[in-house]
């Protein structure tokens, strides 16, 4: 039996930012991936493997559309060949995570975790041979998967999630996609640069009903606009594959045929195989565990981080809830309880979506006086200099004393703009107003600078 002061199982994002972080504390630390290769689902499945083909898409397309191309004729591209594009990035990923645990002396052993009690684990590799490794603390980051409803069929070939959607052995002439939350809406925008004719079907009456309103409605536009067929307020009744394609049966009645069914209606924590019953353990019917505001579960050796926990649900939150749960564990005197929780969100449709704070609908429900100030990409040198004047920045702000209380930002580059506003906004008054943004000089031209343009239209508006 290994011994250790911490026990991480899972290498995504969460188990990598709680492993470093021990590490970098000075404690022991191990690893334990049951797939072959560290990583986790962010790097072998999700985020890059899609980011990487979402780029190799939107170069594609710019190509395409560029006069010359049209004057010699592009070559029609297939799903194969953009995968190919995303798999060397997922190489240089894995080699790179792998460098790290190596450096920082964190062992990492692969195969099944199984609780035992709740300081012990057992390890079951691909060929059955058995390890235990004991631990002062076990962090659970194992993530999450696409839901699979018991009535749908994954193993036909025509019928993916948004695991296997990548592995599509041709570009489909047609696909519907049940789900827009945030992966439906991205493949949704991915498809249809690729001329796919998109059926994307939302089981609620607006787009990420979550985001700002102008926000939701600008993607709305333009996902007809490129040529996608949204349905709101539909909900699957049954799911009829073929071998040349398959039907969606929708309870209104519809028929949807298309050559393949994206299945993206939710996800469901990897909780599963892990022992948790005979710790005194119950996930919830998705497979999510509760966690306190240090990420402890409710066995106090046992933490908990990244998307098996639930929303946000997102790689760059993962990462910093596993560097909070350990300086929590720790009570490191640089710790911030906001770690993990306040982060931006990033939505990779085309184009871009980024937003940080609060909404305009929450603001006026909740009776705060703010004013918001705007910038439109098409105003602006670079975004007509690089031709990407779709979009806009937006910022809402207190009227009387200026605070900055959200930003949301739609069109090129909004993942990237987006953090200029998060660090001003977090910072501790009186650094946190709009007039940071009319007080200090923004390279010219640049996409950063509708943070002026945008300051300078809100304090307009003031009387």
């Amino acid at each position: 039996m290994s011994d250790y002061d911490v026990l991480v199982i899972g290498s995504g994002p969460g188990g990598e930012g709680a492993a470093m972080q021990a590490a970098k504390s000075g404690l022991r630390v191990a690893v334990i991936e049951r797939h072959h290769e560290v990583g986790g689902g962010c790097t072998h499945w999700g985020t890059i493997p899609s980011k990487a083909l979402r780029q190799a898409i939107f170069q594609w397309a710019a190509q395409r559309s560029s006069p010359l191309a049209r004057a010699l004729g592009a070559s029609p591209v297939s799903i194969p060949q953009l995968r190919a594009a995303a798999t060397q990035v997922i190489r240089k990923q894995v080699a790179m995570r792998a460098d790290f645990y190596e450096r920082n002396q964190v062992a990492v052993h692969y195969g099944q975790a199984r609780f035992l009690d709740p300081h012990t684990l057992e390890v079951i590799d691909r060929h059955g041979g058995r390890e235990l490794h004991r631990a002062e603390t076990i962090v659970i980051a194992t993530g999450s998967r696409p839901h699979h409803p018991p009535e749908v069929d994954f193993t036909h070939p025509r019928i993916r999630d948004s695991d296997t959607i990548l592995d599509l052995p041709e570009t489909p002439r047609s696909l519907t996609i049940y789900g827009a939350g945030v992966v439906g809406c991205e493949y949704a925008s991915m498809f249809r640069n690729l001329g796919v004719k998109v059926n994307l079907v939302n089981t609620r009456d607006r787009l990420l009903s979550y985001l700002d309103d102008e926000i939701v409605d600008a993607l709305a536009y333009h996902l007809r606009d490129q040529g996608c067929l949204v349905r709101h307020n539909e909900s699957a009744e049954r799911v009829e594959p073929r071998d040349d394609g398959v039907v969606l049966h929708l309870a209104s009645g519809k028929q949807l045929f298309t050559d393949y069914l994206l299945w993206a209606n939710g996800r469901t924590g990897n909780t599963e195989d892990l022992g948790l019953e005979r710790i005194g353990l119950q996930p919830h019917a998705r497979g999510w565990l509760s966690v306190d505001e240090r990420f402890r579960t409710a066995v106090p050796s046992v933490l908990a981080v990244g998307d098996v926990i639930g929303p946000p649900a997102l790689a760059s939150a993962a990462y910093d809830q596993g560097r909070a749960a350990i300086c929590a564990l720790l009570a490191l005197p640089d710790y911030d309880q906001r770690l993990g929780r306040e982060v931006p969100t990033g939505i990779y449709t085309s184009p871009e979506i980024s937003s940080v704070g609060k909404t305009e609908r929450e603001l006026t429900a909740a009776k705060v006086p703010y004013e918001v100030g705007h910038a439109l990409f098409r105003s602006l040198a670079r975004a007509q200099i690089v031709g990407q004047t779709v979009g806009m920045l937006k910022i809402l702000f207190h009227r009387q004393t200026l605070e900055i209380l959200g930003i949301h930002c739609f069109g090129y580059q909004a993942t990237e703009i987006i953090h200029i506003g998060q660090a001003v906004m977090t910072q501790p008054p009186p650094h946190n107003t709009v007039r940071w943004f009319v007080n200090h000089t923004f390279n010219y031209p640049t996409m950063a600078e509708a943070y002026r343009v945008a300051a300078l239209n809100g304090l307009n508006r003031l009387f």
